[in-house]
């Protein structure tokens, strides 16, 4: 009896969430600009803040979406960890917290974020990484 051959691990689907990425950018440079200014008036500096902010954040976030199916699940998981934990660090930086308050608590949620995404890695693909 023949046995059908494997299904070939396929590419994410980015047309269907491609409007995630400006989305996401906008509210962190948003966020960041209001974390900078500290409740005092909207300047061109405040504004010009936001929007390298997430420019920047909305570069690395496709990247790392464009990179990470290539990574095997460990790899992949303390990617998205370790970049959920500077996002949230630099924001929570910004708001006069000490370093040592703003690395800690980027830390617990890198942590956090990094065994979420290895749990659902790990129970929806198979041993080669694909999606089951």
């Amino acid at each position: 009896m023949a046995h059908a051959a494997p299904a070939p691990v396929r590419a994410r689907p980015t047309g269907s969430t491609a409007w995630l990425t400006p989305l996401l950018a906008v509210v962190y440079g948003l966020w960041t600009a209001a974390n900078h200014r500290d409740g005092g008036p909207i300047t061109a500096g405040n504004v010009l803040y936001g929007i390298v902010a997430g420019v920047v954040f909305g570069a690395v976030y496709f990247g790392l979406r464009q990179m990470s199916a290539r990574l095997p699940r460990e790899l992949r998981a303390l990617a998205w960890g370790a970049f959920a934990g500077i996002a949230f660090g630099f924001l929570y930086s910004l708001t006069d917290a000490s370093i040592l308050r703003s690395v800690g608590n980027a830390a617990i949620v890198g942590a956090a974020v990094a065994g979420g995404m290895f749990y659902r890695y790990y129970t929806t693909e198979d041993a080669e990484g694909r999606h089951v």
